[in-house]
C-alpha cells in the first residue's frame, strides 16, 4: 500500500505528519457525547427497559446474549428517557479491562445507557461522517491519548472530560472518509471472521480439557472406588476416603486492597493485578508486572509465594468470575493486587495446585458464578471463598491428580496457546491497520 504523495508536519506526540489536505481538530468540535447514569443495583428489575452495560459492548457489536439488565418502565419515563440510545449511536466502553471498545447500535429496541458507557455522535457541523468517526475511535491515536488522561490503575476509567482533551485528524472530503471506512469495513470483517473460527476451536479444546478436570478433581482417578454422598449440592458423590471442609479451615484466604501508588514513604514493589490473573493460568518471574509502592504491613501480608492461588473476585461478566492462576515460583518483590483473592493452602490437608485445578473445574467455578453480584462489574466477598465447601482427597492423591491433569492436558494447552498467539497477532495487525489508515500513513483511496 502506498503513502500519500504530499504530507505536512504537525505538532502532536503520536503523529508527526499527516496528508497535506487533512486537518487537525479537537474531538469536542466534531463530536457530541453523553455518559450513562450511575444506576444502582436496587434499581434493576427482571424486565422492562434494557440497559446497555460495559459487558454488552463487544468488538462485533452490542451483545445481550450473556448478560442483560433492566429498569422499570416507570423509572425510565420518570428519570432516564434522555439516556435512550438511538439507531446509529456509537457506544464506547469507558471502564475496566475492556475500556475503549466501540460498537454501533443498530436496533430499534428501546435501551438506555448505564455507568461506564458513553454514547457518541458526530456534531452538526458535518466535518466528519459517522462511519469514519467509528474507525477513528478504535485507533491508537485515540487510545494513546486516553491512556495518559484516564484515572485508575487496576480499574482504568475515563469520561467526557477526558474526551474533551482529545485531538483527532481527518480529511475534510467526505468521499475520502467514505472510501477509508469501506476499506476498513472490508478488511476487518475478513480478519474478524477468521478470529471467530479460531476462537470456536479454542472453546472446543477448553471444553475437552474442562471435562477431564471436572471428573478427576471431584471423583478421583479410580472409577471403581466406593463412593459416598458429599452433602454438597454442586458436588454430589465423592470417593469414600475423601473429606469435605470449608476453605477457611485448610487455607489462608485474604483479599488485597493494594492499588498502584506513588508514595515516597513506601517501598517500591511489583503488583500482580487482576489482569495478570485474568489472562494467564500460570504466573512466574517471566512476567512484566506493574510497578507500585506499598507499606511494610501490606508487603508482609500480601507477598506472593510459590503455591499461592490468585483468584479474580471482580469481573465484567459472571462467566469470568473466580478465574484462577497458580504461582509457579516465589515472585521477586511482588505482592497481590486489588480485585484478587489470595489463597495459600496449608500443605497439610490441601496443596495449592490441586486447589488451582479445583477452581478450573466447571462444577466448582459455577458455585461462584451464582454467588456473584454487581452492576457494571460482578463481585464476590472474601467470605464467598472462605465458606465454600471443598473436596479433600488425601495429599498423596492430590499430587497424583494434579500430575495426571498436567500430563493429559499438556497437548491441549500447547495447542490453545498457539492459537491464542495467532489470534493476538491478528488483533494486533487489525489495530495497526486501522491506525495507519485513519491517521493517513497509507493511502487506500484507490484500493476500495
Amino acid at each position: 500500500m502506498k503513502a500519500y504523495p504530499k504530507c505536512k508536519a504537525i505538532d502532536i506526540e503520536w503523529v508527526k505528519e499527516i496528508p497535506e489536505h487533512w486537518v487537525l481538530n479537537k474531538f469536542s468540535r466534531i463530536a457530541s457525547y453523553q455518559e450513562g447514569p450511575g444506576l444502582r443495583n436496587w434499581q434493576f428489575t427482571n424486565e422492562g427497559i434494557k440497559v446497555i452495560c460495559v459487558t454488552n459492548i463487544t468488538e462485533s457489536g452490542i451483545d445481550f446474549s450473556k448478560y442483560s439488565k433492566f429498569i422499570s418502565m416507570e423509572e425510565y419515563n420518570k428519570s432516564y428517557k434522555h439516556f435512550t440510545v438511538k439507531i446509529g449511536d456509537l457506544l464506547l466502553s469507558s471502564s475496566g479491562a475492556s475500556w475503549g471498545k466501540v460498537a454501533e447500535f443498530n436496533s430499534d429496541e428501546i435501551v438506555i445507557l448505564n455507568t461506564s458507557t458513553i454514547r457518541i455522535n458526530k456534531n452538526e457541523n458535518n466535518d466528519i461522517i459517522r462511519e469514519f468517526l467509528k474507525w477513528m475511535l478504535q485507533s491508537e491515536l485515540i487510545k494513546e491519548q486516553l491512556r495518559l488522561l484516564m484515572t485508575g490503575s487496576c480499574q482504568p476509567n475515563f469520561g467526557p472530560t477526558h474526551l474533551d482533551k482529545l485531538v483527532i485528524i481527518y480529511p475534510l472530503d467526505h468521499t475520502e472518509q467514505q472510501k477509508i471506512s469501506h476499506y476498513l469495513e472490508d478488511r476487518t470483517q475478513k480478519i474478524d471472521t477468521l478470529i471467530v473460527k479460531k476462537q470456536k476451536l479454542i472453546d472446543l479444546l477448553k471444553e475437552e480439557r474442562t471435562a477431564t478436570i471436572n471428573q478427576v478433581v471431584t471423583k478421583g482417578l479410580n472409577p471403581d472406588v466406593p463412593m459416598k454422598d458429599s452433602g454438597v449440592e454442586w458436588l454430589g458423590e465423592i470417593p469414600k476416603n475423601w473429606k469435605i471442609k470449608k476453605m477457611k479451615n485448610v487455607a489462608d484466604v485474604k483479599s488485597s486492597n493494594v492499588d498502584k501508588k506513588n508514595s515516597d514513604n513506601e517501598k517500591k514493589v511489583f503488583l500482580c493485578n487482576y489482569l495478570d490473573v485474568y489472562r494467564n493460568e500460570y504466573i512466574d518471574n517471566s512476567f512484566s508486572f506493574m510497578e507500585a509502592t506499598a507499606n511494610e504491613n501490606e508487603i508482609e501480608k500480601f507477598i506472593v509465594k510459590k503455591g499461592d492461588v490468585l483468584v479474580t473476585k471482580d469481573s465484567e461478566t459472571p462467566d469470568d468470575i473466580a478465574n484462577p492462576a497458580y504461582i509457579k515460583e516465589d515472585l521477586i518483590n511482588t505482592i497481590c493486587g486489588y480485585h484478587l483473592a489470595q489463597i495459600r493452602a496449608n500443605q497439610i490437608e490441601l496443596i495449592g495446585e490441586y486447589l488451582f485445578r479445583l477452581f478450573q473445574s466447571k462444577q466448582f467455578n459455577s458455585h461462584f458464578e451464582v454467588s456473584a453480584n454487581g452492576i457494571t462489574r460482578f463481585g464476590l466477598s472474601i467470605d464467598s471463598f472462605k465458606l465454600v465447601s471443598i473436596p479433600l482427597p488425601p495429599i498423596e492423591e492430590q499430587n497424583q491428580i494434579t500430575k495426571y491433569i498436567e500430563t493429559s492436558t499438556k497437548k491441549i494447552h500447547r495447542t490453545i496457546s498457539r492459537i491464542e498467539k495467532e489470534i493476538e497477532l491478528m488483533k494486533e495487525y487489525r489495530t495497526a491497520m486501522i491506525s495507519e489508515v485513519v491517521t493517513g500513513k497509507i493511502d487506500v483511496r484507490e484500493a476500495v
